[in-house]
């Protein structure tokens, strides 16, 4: 990639949520910008637990990409997540909301800093979703009301997918461990019923996992422009009928909506590190158009 301007990469430490119990407000965060007043602002939402690492250098390949071309980007670690603090068993889903909105009211205020009279309109938002991180960009969009762009990384319509998913990790384990109990029923009882589980090493509270079986990619007021990009190693590989159903439910509101299945690995459960060049290529031209 042939990319040439300078960026800076900042590592911060922001009070972005609130204090729980002898738990500090202060999350970890990364801040790619370039020199000079940034043509947009990017804040990025991580996935939902151990796909947080699994995809941390595609993101940072990423967001080093946008800063090149001329954006500011933000990539904060979420309560009890990466380098903030807190257990990931303190964390709910309304929490993230929240902190994920206050992370875009940072962005935009130290923007005003770095450039003389940028007006605010000609810096627009996006908020950048990966897999869960897609559900809480749009239920932060719908907070924030004047979020001008989505971009959705193999985003999921539905969290209740994805709570399954991570849920049958125990399960699995269960198995391997001579355990046929305490399957994904059995844990979703214990939830409902208020009860924190562990599954694979993360502590899910009642209220991250009933947020997260909530979240829908619904449209949201104010959004002009909806970017979803998947990975697929079969070629010729389309948006699903669930993904289908949901970009049709965006498009009948008026958002521009681009949909794109491109060439690659799924870098955010892989065994290794993985890289998907396209996926950075097209995202990159994606902001540029």
């Amino acid at each position: 990639m042939a990319h040439t301007k300078p960026v800076a990469m900042q590592p911060l430490f922001l009070e972005l949520g609130d204090r729980v119990g002898p738990i500090d407000c202060a999350r970890f965060a990364l801040l790619h910008r370039p020199v000079g007043a940034p043509r947009s602002l990017i804040v990025y939402a991580h996935p939902f637990g151990e796909e947080l690492n699994k995809s941390r250098r595609m993101v940072a390949l990423q967001a080093r990409a946008m800063a090149q071309a001329g954006h500011a980007v933000l990539v904060p670690d979420l309560l009890g997540c990466g380098d903030s603090a807190g257990d990931f068993g303190d964390a709910t889903w309304s929490a993230w909301v929240d902190e994920l909105v206050r992370a875009c009211d940072w962005l935009r205020q130290a923007s005003r800093a770095w450039g003389p009279n940028v007006p605010a309109e000609t810096q627009p938002l996006t908020l950048w979703g990966l897999r869960a991180g897609a559900l809480l960009a749009t239920a932060a969009a719908e907070r924030l009301g004047d979020v001008q762009n989505l971009l959705f990384w193999q985003p999921h319509a539905v969290g209740k997918t994805l709570l399954q998913q991570f849920l049958r990790l125990h399960s699995a384990g269960s198995l391997v461990n001579g355990n046929a109990r305490g399957g994904t029923p059995a844990l979703l009882a214990r939830l409902a019923g208020g009860d924190t589980v562990e599954v694979a090493g993360y502590r899910l509270s009642p209220g991250l996992a009933s947020g997260l079986d909530n979240a829908r990619l619904v449209p949201v007021q104010g959004v002009r422009r909806l970017h979803w990009l998947e990975l697929s190693t079969r070629e010729g590989a389309t948006p699903g009928p669930m993904s289908t159903e949901t970009l049709d439910a965006w498009r009948q509101t008026g958002t521009q909506v681009h949909a794109q299945v491109l060439p690659g690995p799924a870098f955010w459960q892989t065994a290794e590190i993985e890289e998907a060049p396209a996926l950075v290529e097209a995202t990159l031209a994606l902001l540029a158009a």
